[in-house]
């Protein structure tokens, strides 16, 4: 089966755009690694995982159009998770299975929290905070740009 150039070109231009510094595709005969010579940006094992949260908490709310208007300094003490990649936001591994998370689950590092599919693949997005969940920003199934807020996490 394997990619096609044109395939293997644009997913080169994707990963480079979408800050990872590492993609590995594996399937029965055909195997490709792309490398890009960015700082780390997201910790991989095999899966995307989450802006690192302390660059995220300054933003505020108002830079999230999903999120319901509130006061700045009351979402100042959460973390914002971001997308890591351009894609298709999913709550849950599939339809009618249960969500990953939801709002007021407590959270540890490296649990899943959605999956965002890009390219036909879908990237489990790991937690790299420990926390409670406050608020989900994205529907189900709705399409989301690369550092775009997913979730606000309350470390505390």
């Amino acid at each position: 089966m394997g990619m096609d150039i044109k395939q293997i070109q644009d997913l080169i231009k994707f990963v480079s755009k979408s800050g990872v510094n590492e993609v590995a595709i594996e399937e029965k005969d055909f195997k490709i690694t792309i490398k890009t010579n960015q700082e780390p940006t997201y910790v991989t094992a095999s899966v995307p995982v989450a802006a690192a949260p302390m660059a995220a908490a300054p933003q505020p709310a108002a830079v999230t159009p999903a999120a319901a208007p509130a006061a700045v300094s009351e979402d100042a003490n959460f973390i914002t998770i971001k997308s890591p990649m351009i894609g298709t936001f999913y709550r849950s591994a599939g339809p009618g299975k249960p969500s990953f998370v939801n709002a007021g689950d407590e959270i540890n590092t490296g649990n899943v929290l959605c999956i965002i599919e890009a390219m036909k693949l879908f990237n489990e997005i790991e937690s790299e905070v420990s926390g409670k969940i406050v608020k989900i920003l994205v529907e189900d199934a709705q399409p989301v740009e690369f550092d775009q807020p997913l979730f606000l996490v309350d470390p505390r």
